[in-house]
Order: C-alpha cells, then structure tokens, then sequence
C-alpha cells in the first residue's frame, strides 16, 4: 500500500491505493474489496432501521469490513436529533462487539459525540472524517482520543491549513470522501502542509493504518 484513501464513496481500482469505500446496507456492492457499511443520519429510515442493523452486523464479521460508518450525528437536518442519536449508539455498541473502528460523521454535534464516546465507555478506535473547524475543535478532539481525517476541507479551505500541520502525526488520516481530486492529491498537499517528503507521509498513514485497522486480511499492506 503506497496511499491509503480513508473514506471514499468512488472505487478506482487502482493496484498502489487502499480505499475504504463507503457503502450503505441497502445499496451494498459485494465487488468491492474493503469498504465500511452504516446508517448515515441523513438516511435514516424509521422502519427500515431494524432491517440495515442486521445487514451491518452481518459485514462487520467479514474480513473484508474494515469499519462501520458513516454514522454519527448532524444538526442541521431535518430528522430528530433524539432519533438519529438512538441509531448511531446501536453502531457503536456494534462496533464494539465486532472490535471495528467508526468512520464518524458530525455536523455541529462534537459535544454530543463525544459524551456519548464516554457514557459508552467506547473503546474502538473513532475517526471524525472530512473534519474542517479551528484548533481548538481539533485539540479537543484529540484529547478526548478521537482521530481526525482531512480531504476535501483541506483542498478547498487554505485557512485549514494551520489547523492541519498542528495534527499530532499518529492521529490524522486522509481522504478524496466526494471529491474528484485524487488521493495522491490530497498527500501532495498534506506533505506540503507539514513540510515532509511523500514518502515520509506514507510512512506516519501506514503506521496509523495498523494501528487503527489490525486485520488479517491487510496483512499484505
């Protein structure tokens, strides 16, 4: 594995990238080789949520499903917060029971994630992705022991950058998410961000790959 893309909704199929692809229990794609399946918030269906637990659970007992999510919380859509909290806290006690890490999703809702991390007593690995606040989120993100992951915000927001080359190098990770720019983009400017050498940069993804994602099946990468 030479580039690791942590979260993207687009297989390339490329032999030097590893992708987790995000994938939906209701429009799984089994030809795809490793992904992540869960309820996004903004797809929760009331009835149907019963059914797309069962299908996660199934996948989260295959090699080939590195991680559950997206999942998370998002305040700024129109399902109940009250509902979408009772949907994510059934993936995360997932998680837990199958050891995978959380591909998290958050739209103005760090407080609430991260108290439940705590009530939870959440020990698997919690990745914020496409994260895009100040420092001070981050810092506390971090200190609270989340990992954060950096794409599209970082291609489209230079003021992010800052932000960015503060990231303690053994709790960041890097993704495309939805864009159309390559993964190979987004560690030529993270490599710039932090002033180090590509190589260097895959080597700090490669050791917080094995830290996060400890899979037979990855054991070739």
């Amino acid at each position: 594995m030479e580039f690791f893309n942590f979260h993207t909704h687009q297989f390339t199929n490329q032999p030097d990238i590893l992708e987790l692809v995000n994938q939906y229990p209701q429009e799984f794609n089994a030809a795809i080789p490793f992904y992540s399946v869960g309820i996004h918030p903004w797809y929760i269906v009331g009835d149907r949520v019963d059914a797309d637990l069962k299908i996660i659970e199934e996948k989260l007992q295959t090699n080939n499903c590195l991680a559950i999510g997206e999942c998370g919380l998002d305040k700024r859509i129109e399902i109940p917060l009250e509902q979408q909290i009772i949907v994510f806290k059934k993936q995360l006690a997932l998680a837990e029971k199958y050891k995978k890490p959380v591909v998290i999703h958050c739209v103005a809702a760090f407080q609430e994630i991260t108290a439940i991390k705590k009530e939870m007593k959440i020990s698997v690995p919690m990745i914020v992705h496409g994260f895009s606040k100040n420092a001070q989120t981050a810092n506390q993100l971090i200190k609270d022991g989340f990992y954060l992951s950096f794409g599209k915000y970082l291609l489209r927001n230079p003021e992010l950058k800052t932000v960015f080359e503060q990231i303690p190098n053994d709790r960041f990770f890097l993704e495309t998410d939805t864009v159309e720019e390559s993964i190979k983009q987004v560690y030529n400017l993270a490599a710039e961000y932090k002033n180090i050498r590509i190589n260097e940069l895959q080597d700090i993804i490669s050791v917080n790959f094995k830290t996060v994602f400890q899979n037979e099946a990855l054991s070739k990468f």
